[in-house]
C-alpha cells in the first residue's frame, strides 16, 4: 500500500514519514519550492526522503511569491521573533498554502495509487494558521472524497491522515524518537540561514518541544537554549 507524505523538510513532516513508514507504506513524499525563503529545507527534504528509502520523491515547483502576503516569500516582511504564543496569524502564514499543496498531493495519490495522504498539521503546538486546524482538514476530505476519479468513479478511498493533529511538541519529538525519525536531518527555521536562527517562531516551539522532551535537538543553532524552558520562556546563551 502506497502513501503521499508531504515533506518540508522539517520536524513534523519528518516524524509523519516515521508514522507512514512505521504503518507498512511504502512511501511517495512530496515538496515543493515555493519561493520560500527557506530553501535550504529542500535539501533536508532530499535527505530525509532517501534515508527512508522513498519509492520516489516528487518535488514541485510553485512560485507563491508571486502571490505575496507571506514573511516566508517576501523578503520584505520581517520574520517574527517575538512571543510564540500570539493570538493573531503571524505573518508567517503564506496564503492558502496547505489548501494548494493538498491538491497537489491528491493528484499525486490518484496517480501512484495510493491510499493515503499524510500532513503534518498540528492544533496544538503551532503557528497559529488557519489551515493547521482540524476543521480544515475535514472540509478537504470531504472535497477529496468527490474531487478526483479514484474515488467518484472507482470507489476508492484517499484519506487524509493527520497524526500530529492533537499532540503537543514535545509529543511529537517523543514520537519520532521512538520510531527513529532523522531529526539530525531536518531544518525548522524559517529564515533559512546555514544555521537554524534559534529566534524565530518555528525554531522557538522545536527548542521548546526538544526541551520539555528532555531531548538535545541534534541540530545546529545561532542560538541554542542553556538547559530547559520554564512555562513558555526559553533562556538562551546570551541571557535573551
Amino acid at each position: 500500500m502506497n502513501a503521499v507524505v508531504l515533506l518540508s523538510g522539517g520536524l513534523d513532516s519528518t516524524t509523519c514519514m516515521a508514522v507512514a513508514k512505521s504503518q507498512g507504506y511504502d512511501l511517495y513524499p512530496i515538496s515543493f519550492n515555493y519561493h520560500q525563503r527557506n530553501k535550504i529545507e529542500l535539501e533536508s527534504a532530499k535527505k530525509i526522503a532517501k534515508f527512508f528509502g522513498a519509492k520516489k520523491h516528487l518535488i514541485i515547483d510553485t512560485n507563491m511569491n508571486a502571490i505575496g502576503g507571506s514573511a516566508l516569500t517576501d523578503e520584505h516582511i520581517d520574520v517574527p521573533v517575538g512571543d510564540v504564543n500570539r493570538t493573531e496569524v503571524p505573518a508567517t502564514y503564506v496564503p492558502s498554502r496547505n489548501l494548494i499543496f493538498l491538491s497537489y498531493a491528491l493528484g499525486y495519490a490518484e496517480v501512484v495509487k495510493a491510499s493515503a495522504i499524510f500532513i503534518g498539521v498540528n492544533a496544538v503546538d503551532y503557528s497559529g494558521y488557519p489551515d493547521c486546524r482540524p476543521e480544515f482538514i475535514q472540509k478537504f476530505q470531504e472535497l477529496a472524497n468527490y474531487a478526483c476519479k479514484a474515488t467518484v468513479v472507482d470507489g476508492k478511498s484517499i484519506k487524509i491522515v493527520t497524526p500530529l493533529q492533537k499532540l503537543s511538541k514535545k509529543e511529537i519529538i517523543q514520537l519520532g524518537t521512538k520510531l527513529g525519525a532523522p531529526y539530525h536531518l531536518t531544518r525548522s527555521c524559517y529564515n533559512g540561514r546555514e544555521k537554524a536562527c534559534g529566534m524565530c517562531d518555528s525554531c522557538k516551539l522545536r527548542l521548546k518541544g526538544f526541551a520539555e522532551a528532555g531531548i538535545k535537538d541534534p541540530i545546529e543553532y545561532e542560538k541554542r537554549p542553556i538547559i530547559t524552558t520554564t512555562k513558555n520562556h526559553i533562556t538562551y546563551e546570551n541571557g535573551e
